[in-house]
């Protein structure tokens, strides 16, 4: 992966009400990109949608010339998810806009996908300084809903925990912050962790079936079935440790009733979850979940819940759909 020059015109899309958002942050980022850029405009999001539909305006509205080629999510997973989908369909000549992420989420599990955890300024440095690459990466479409999936989607317990995250103690919101926009306690990626121990403490698997291209992978009773490209959720669980996001395919993993659910999020952050009784992991280019008993499918991808579905989800590949800036190979999460 050769590194790429960076465009002289970016567009920052900033969610003031991501877990990890600072307005220093984003002020800091725009200076910093002022110093080496001929146009840097800042857009903060106001709601759903927002940053969809403020980076499609960017990339359609004005002279060619004035378009923003770097387009910079601050927020967490879902805010990366909407402006990944205004990069979507991009039509024109020349390379087109592409996308680098700075974790302002509680977990930020885009950004640990292709930086690791280097701190955000560095990813600036390089990406300014000529020393980052463009590449392309595959996203899965939804087809019960059309919807695009960037970093993955779960089933089981990987869904219904969203549920807890967003709710539990004390009046903290769904960012992670208490609702005088103050940090809560224990927000962010060790907060994700201690629910996700309670949830899996109670959780009861459901009767679930994946296929992978027509072929059966897994049934029977199923605590858990993951899919995508990215490797790691919630910014810390392994839970597709063979996955890479360049490789035209999908990877699903599928976590079996046979296994008791307390001892997931523990075996899932270095990938010993698949060494399971009964675990089941494949790769494909169309990757079907059923739910068998009738009852809706809980499902989440990219950090929201969407469990209005019906019983089934079926995922296809759309390989090389997205632009992103990336490290050089070796130093990301893949």
């Amino acid at each position: 992966m050769n590194s790429s020059p960076c465009p002289p015109r970016a567009l920052v899309v900033a969610n003031p009400a991501a877990g990890g958002y600072s307005a220093e942050l984003v002020d800091h980022l725009a200076a910093r990109c002022r110093e080496q850029l001929a146009s840097v405009t800042v857009h903060r999001t106001t709601g759903p949608g927002d940053a969809t539909a403020a980076v499609r305006r960017a990339l359609t509205e004005g002279p060619v010339g004035n378009r923003p080629g770097l387009v910079v999510a601050v927020g967490g997973d879902g805010t990366v998810h909407e402006t990944a989908e205004g990069l979507l369909g991009q039509d024109g000549d020349g390379s087109p806009a592409a996308l680098l992420m700075i974790p302002g989420g509680s977990a930020n599990s885009g950004y640990r996908m292709f930086w690791d955890d280097r701190p955000w300024q560095d990813t600036v440095s390089m990406v300014l300084g000529g020393r980052a690459a463009v590449r392309r990466i595959d996203l899965a479409l939804l087809a019960e809903t059309g919807g695009h999936v960037l970093l993955g989607s779960c089933t089981g317990l990987g869904a219904q925990i969203l549920t807890a995250v967003r709710t539990k103690a004390n009046g903290t919101a769904a960012n992670g912050t208490k609702a005088n926009g103050t940090p809560a306690p224990g927000a962010g990626r060790a907060r994700y962790a201690r629910l996700l121990a309670e949830a899996a403490a109670d959780f009861r698997p459901y009767p679930g079936r994946v296929t992978v291209d027509g072929t059966v992978l897994a049934e029977g009773p199923t605590v858990l079935a993951g899919v995508g490209g990215g490797r790691y959720r919630a910014g810390q669980y392994l839970l597709l440790p063979r996955s890479e996001v360049d490789d035209g395919l999908l990877d699903v993993c599928v976590v079996s009733g046979r296994t008791d659910p307390a001892l997931l999020p523990t075996l899932a952050r270095d990938g010993r979850h698949l060494d399971l009784p009964g675990a089941a992991y494949g790769r494909g280019r169309r990757i079907v979940l059923e739910r068998l008993d009738g009852e809706r499918l809980v499902l989440e991808h990219d950090g929201e819940l969407r469990d209005r579905i019906g019983t089934t989800a079926t995922f296809d590949v759309l390989p090389g759909a997205l632009p992103v800036w990336a490290a050089p190979h070796g130093q990301q999460g893949k």
